[in-house]
């Protein structure tokens, strides 16, 4: 009796034979299926208060990046006209933290 575990079909052939870490194998998946750049903008999102600090993220309404593009909206005035004179310092640092050129623009709405 055969087991249910073991590979069959033309794509067992295909399989690596060696091991490889975990990290190594989900980057090898989101770069095959081109899903890296996606992944990228999720992380900015949801690691947003971390980036920006505490204040910041508690007046960011809304959040989406599109195109290269970071799309803001804050509920406060003073802080949306401090981040207009401050968006290179934050483009910079939000690609710094995501270890590649993401951002190339900051849209306040």
């Amino acid at each position: 009796m055969d087991s249910p575990f073991s590979p069959k079909g033309p794509r067992a052939a295909h399989r690596k034979s060696e091991s490889q870490p975990l990290k190594e194998a989900i980057e090898s998946l989101l770069r095959v299926y081109k899903l890296q750049g996606q992944y990228d903008e999720t992380y900015i999102v949801a690691h947003w208060e971390e980036i920006m600090g505490k204040p910041i993220a508690a007046r960011t309404q809304k959040m989406y990046i599109k195109n290269g593009k970071l799309f803001l909206q804050l509920d406060s005035a003073p802080l949306k006209k401090e981040l207009m004179m401050a968006k290179a310092k934050m483009i910079e640092l939000i690609n710094k933290y995501a270890h590649s050129e993401l951002i190339q623009e900051v849209v306040f709405l």
